[in-house]
């Protein structure tokens, strides 16, 4: 009884991070109920790679209560420059279309946690 997709009305696994592009990434912002954290990473990033499991565990910790995404700054990277991405990992939280929190870095799982709490999120 979670979020539905707009389009097609199934259910929105929140269990796992989406996959963003260029394409679908100011939507999924945009008309998100709930916050959306966004993972800015690339294949060949090492500290992108360390930073996944902790990314994947965001994304099942907060099911219901906030989407997870991920976005390949080299696949889409109209995206990454409009947000001023200069280094990756960079985790950005949205709420309502709007930027409420960013961290740069690689992250633990807590220390997702504490930038989702920054951004006003029950983790």
């Amino acid at each position: 009884d979670g979020p539905k997709c707009g389009k097609c009305g199934k259910p929105i696994l929140l269990e796992r991070p989406i996959l963003l592009n260029d394409d679908t990434f100011t939507r999924t912002i945009n008309e998100s109920d709930v916050p959306v954290a966004v993972d800015f990473y690339a294949d060949w990033c090492g500290p992108c790679r360390m930073m996944a499991p902790a990314v994947d565990a965001l994304a099942a910790h907060l099911q219901g209560k906030a989407l997870v995404g991920k976005l390949n700054t080299d696949h889409s990277a109209r995206t990454a420059s409009g947000f001023n991405i200069r280094g990756i990992p960079t985790t950005i939280v949205f709420k309502g279309g709007k930027e409420v929190a960013r961290q740069s870095g690689t992250l633990p799982l807590e220390g997702l946690k504490q930038l989702m709490a920054k951004a006003g999120v029950a983790v």
